[in-house]
């Protein structure tokens, strides 16, 4: 999937970016979706390294765009990389239901990920009081946390889609 990504960005801006250069910065907002040419990114928050990409396809910007909030998370250069520059990313997104649909999936597996892993600390932890008690407050907004923005309907057939 991740090449089909880089086809669809085929003729799109391309940007260099350096080892240590931030490309998206935490609590910034920049509407745009970054897509690895070649090289390697760092993903960080609150100055902690998360993980390091250096998969060609893979996207960085995703959740401040589909959540229409400032980023995450801080991305920069872990080595030199070229990167494809999506500067419409809604509508990109729009109009590219695989990458979307891709996408889709990405945040699902994160959000497996992140289950799972809370599930695991609430084993552990189950009769604990504080903040490790309270794992089955965030695993229940986790799972079932629906968007009070999103109304049922479409343009096209209001009483249908969501």
């Amino acid at each position: 999937m991740m090449e089909k990504i880089l086809r669809f960005c085929d003729g799109l801006p391309e940007r260099h970016v350096e080892a240590g250069e931030t490309l998206l910065a935490f609590g910034e907002t920049q509407n745009r979706l970054y897509v690895l040419i070649d090289g390697e990114l760092e993903v960080s928050n609150d100055g902690v390294q998360i993980s390091t990409q250096d998969e060609p396809g893979s996207v960085f910007g995703e959740m401040s765009v589909l959540l229409g909030i400032p980023h995450t998370a801080t991305v920069k250069g872990f080595v030199a990389s070229r990167v494809y520059v999506v500067e419409n990313a809604a509508e990109f997104l729009r109009s590219h239901p695989d990458v979307t649909f891709y996408m889709a999936k990405l945040l699902a597996r994160r959000l497996k990920g992140a289950t799972d892993y809370l599930v695991d600390v609430k084993g552990q932890f189950e009769d604990q009081k504080g903040h490790l008690g309270m794992v089955d407050e965030v695993l229940a907004s986790l799972m079932y946390q629906q968007d009070e923005e999103c109304t049922p309907g479409s343009e096209r057939d209001p009483d249908t889609a969501i």
